[in-house]
């Protein structure tokens, strides 16, 4: 049985939660919840009903009219930490964070509910080159806690970069986001546009060849962060998708969450820690 699952964050139409996170179609979604197919909290959906963040939303998939069996990981995941309501994961660069159609197995999702051998709850996404810090949800109640600390704003986060010289030593960006009709896949920057709105706050801790610095996101948009410091002129280093210089994959790390009272830091891999070797800076640890 190939079984894929995703964690409501904002309260919704059933379909909506299902396009595109588990299927690809609206045609697809009212086929399976047509067929009994889809789930809500392990209960069979009746309908195109509402579902609330924190609930959890699972549809057994088919191809050719019979079961398929998922892929076997093929990476082993890095716990955190690990209690009887949370799962907390250093996501790897080159991870995806939840499937995509056709390659159930291979993301971080997949190997959170192999771990657990139940779904996890997923509140919140890192982007494919991106590292650090992720959490799941182990039971219904933990989940909509972590959903809606991080609707609200209450999830805090620190990521640390590596951009291009002569960033400012602080400030607030807060431009609005929205996607750049230019270039499918990426995000644009601009008050000018017909944004949604996003903030990210940031302290430089290094500047010569290249800059290092810490970020803190106010609100957590689809590349605000990598969008938010191309505005400014710089780029993330190995981000060809938003211009930033080098051959390496896109150094961001998400290196600390701070959610319902509890901080989980990830450490920051070697492709970034050499960068602030060469500065003789400190890795930055801790609350803040």
């Amino acid at each position: 049985m190939k079984r894929r699952t995703v964690t409501v964050v904002t309260e919704q139409k059933l379909l909506k939660a299902l396009v595109p996170a588990v299927v690809e179609s609206d045609k697809e979604a009212l086929r399976l919840l047509g067929i009994g197919a889809v789930y809500v909290n392990g209960k069979r959906a009746k309908g195109d009903v509402v579902v609330t963040a924190g609930q959890i939303v699972s549809a057994v998939l088919e191809e050719s009219g019979r079961a398929s069996k998922a892929k076997s990981l093929s990476f082993s995941i890095d716990v955190i930490f690990e209690d009887d309501d949370v799962l907390v994961l250093n996501k790897a660069a080159g991870q995806v964070a939840q499937p995509t159609p056709g390659r159930v197995g291979e993301s971080l999702l997949d190997a959170a509910t192999a771990h657990l051998k139940k779904p996890a709850g997923l509140v919140h996404r890192l982007d494919r080159e991106t590292s650090g810090v992720t959490i799941f949800g182990k039971n219904a109640d933990a989940t909509s806690a972590l959903a809606e600390a991080f609707r609200l704003g209450a999830a805090r986060k620190r990521y640390v970069a590596v951009t291009t010289p002569g960033l400012k030593a602080e400030g607030i960006i807060d431009l609005p986001l929205s996607k750049d009709p230019s270039r499918p896949g990426r995000w644009r920057a601009s008050k000018q546009a017909n944004g949604i709105s996003a903030e990210t706050h940031f302290t430089r801790l290094y500047d010569g060849d290249f800059s290092l610095v810490e970020l803190f996101p106010q609100t957590g948009r689809t590349h605000q962060l990598r969008a938010h410091l191309t505005a400014l002129g710089h780029p993330i280093f190995g981000d060809t998708l938003y211009g930033g210089p080098g051959d390496m994959r896109c150094l961001l790390h998400a290196q600390a969450l701070h959610v319902l009272g509890k901080l989980y830091e990830a450490p920051i891999p070697t492709d970034i820690t050499e960068f602030f070797s060469k500065a003789d800076v400190p890795l930055p640890a801790g609350d803040w």
